[in-house]
């Protein structure tokens, strides 16, 4: 079984190379606890809770033996959430153990960005543990990754998210310009486990389902479901791992407010990755109650939009704040922190009643378009307009930037625009064309306008047309060559080229002028052709 051999590899590295580091010797033992918790439970299949108490017994260890977050100026605070945070990423990286390749990458690469934060630390004797690590989760890696001959159990994802959890404990606050990269670098470095943890807990819970049971609703499955494949599904988090663990390393040398913007970014971005995930429907409803994460949501702020204005809020805040970074070159001077804190409740206020007021809140997410840009882009020039009179006005033209006015009004657009288009565009980016249904049946559309582009995407959002669009045919020659939604236009002369090549037994019409003439060559190459009709009653 892999987890015994990375528990063997790396209990056996560390004895060897570093013995005398006896701030893990109680790591080590909690580690070595769940290890054999975990492999009793490969065996026997004990209860949740028993894990659960034993997962409780081994962060208690950790913490009695001095290591804890320093998150808070209260010991017994920090005690807790250090219990809390080994027990939590011992779970994430148990949970995300679903998909061939996907724990031991995700931890790997964790152990990497662990090694690069001990080395600009000047930890180099803390260093050895990530190192260790990653030579005990490369080796078996080459084995479990798509299509996996070997995988960990239970033994050995409890003993790596608790390993991990603990190692992340023992970094250090020299070499760095603030406090926040400190507190905020394990969180970064373990985005996907913990992304994936609140995901499945979230997601079960509004179900009515016990977050302990297992099931195909974590991220991997939801991108599968999306249309991935399991490799490139597994690719694309280690990919989110990457950059995550890139801003850890970068953010230690920011300044602090450069340090807030670029996690609060970073964390909006995670956030609608994580709604657009919570909205694939991976649960049969026959079953149970609830739905999707985003049907909850949708449902709870029905009337009011209270996630809309929330987030809407937030996204003000940042960009007003972002504005005078950009305005005083990242070093904000103290009169105009003053100012920006004594407006910022006024510039919310303006620009959420000017979102009101303008429409903003009448849109759909999913289906936003230029209509709805436009409507964003009046209302925030209305409230930014106002809320920058007004604020110049309250200060009688006297210390209040008007670069930063303009600034933060276009900062505004920005980010409420992305946040309304995230669900198209994040859906594209993740997944770009989608995997075939295995009975799906190759077409080309005949056609490529507007009503190509209509069926094209009806097709591509509902697989249960099992078709499989190969592309599009045309007459037009200077269409020839060219992409509609993704997909190659071809010259309707290739099309016995086309049938040949790919086996197409049929063509979709999405043109309503299409002669007889057409009809008969589709009958001589002995194609089926169907046209697409839209009925009105």
């Amino acid at each position: 079984m892999g987890g015994i051999a990375i528990y063997l590899t790396f209990a056996g590295g560390f004895l060897f190379y570093t013995p005398h580091l006896s701030a893990f010797y109680p790591i080590m033992l909690g580690a070595t606890i769940l290890f054999a918790t975990g492999l009793i439970d490969d065996l026997i299949q004990l209860k949740p809770y028993i894990k659960l108490v034993m997962q409780l017994i081994a962060a208690s260890i950790v913490v009695y033996g001095g290591l804890r977050m320093p998150w808070t100026s209260h010991q017994s605070i920090n005690d807790l959430l250090t219990i809390f945070w080994l027990v939590g990423i011992t779970n994430a990286i148990n949970l995300l153990d679903n998909m061939d390749g996907l724990a031991g990458g995700i931890s790997l690469i964790a152990c990497i960005f662990l090694a690069i934060n001990f080395a600009a630390s000047g930890q180099s004797v803390e260093l050895l543990l990530p190192l260790i690590m990653i030579g005990a989760i490369a080796g078996f890696l080459v084995f479990n990754f798509n299509p996996a001959s070997i995988f960990m159990g239970d033994c050995g994802a409890l003993f790596l998210g608790f390993s991990l959890g603990g190692i992340a404990l023992m970094s250090g606050e020299a070499r760095t310009r603030n406090l926040a990269a400190v507190l905020l670098t394990p969180v970064l470095i373990f985005i996907i486990p913990i992304l994936d943890t609140s995901i499945v807990t979230v997601t079960r819970k509004l179900s009515g389902r016990a977050v302990s049971q297992g099931g195909r609703d974590h991220t991997s499955h939801r991108l599968v479901a999306l249309g991935m494949s399991e490799r490139r599904a597994v690719i694309l988090l280690y990919l989110v791992a990457i950059i995550a663990g890139i801003i850890a390393v970068y953010v230690r040398q920011m300044r602090i407010g450069v340090t807030v913007v670029t996690i609060a970014g970073f964390a909006l971005a995670i956030l609608f990755i994580g709604l657009l995930l919570g909205k694939v429907k991976v649960y049969d409803e026959s079953e149970h109650p609830g739905g999707t994460l985003i049907d909850v949501i949708q449902g709870f702020t029905h009337r009011r939009r209270i996630f809309e204005n929330l987030l809407d809020m937030g996204m003000i805040v940042l960009a007003y704040y972002v504005a005078y970074l950009i305005r005083w070159d990242g070093d904000i001077p103290p009169d105009q922190r003053k100012i920006f804190a004594a407006t910022v409740p006024l510039m919310i206020g303006i620009e959420l009643f000017a979102f009101l007021a303008g429409g903003v809140y009448r849109g759909i997410w999913r289906y936003a378009g230029i209509d709805e840009l436009v409507t964003i882009a009046k209302s925030t020039v209305l409230g930014s307009g106002i809320a920058g009179m007004a604020i110049l006005s309250l200060y009688r033209f006297n210390g209040p930037s008007r670069g930063v006015m303009i600034l933060n009004g276009i900062l505004i657009f920005l980010m409420v625009a992305a946040s309304r288009v995230s669900f198209r565009f994040l859906g594209t980016l993740l997944v770009g064309r989608r995997k075939a249904h295995p009975d799906a049946r190759p077409v080309l559309i005949y056609g490529a306008g507007d009503g190509g582009a209509m069926l094209i995407g009806e097709l591509l959002n509902n697989p249960a047309h099992q078709y499989e669009p190969l592309g599009f045919i045309d007459d037009d020659r200077t269409k020839t060559g060219k992409l509609l939604r993704g997909y190659q236009i071809f010259h309707s002369r290739e099309l016995p080229d086309l049938i040949e090549e790919h086996g197409v037994t049929e063509v979709l019409i999405s043109s309503l002028k299409v002669g007889e003439e057409r009809l008969e060559q589709f009958k001589s190459l002995g194609i089926e052709f169907r046209r697409m009709r839209i009925h009105i009653e």
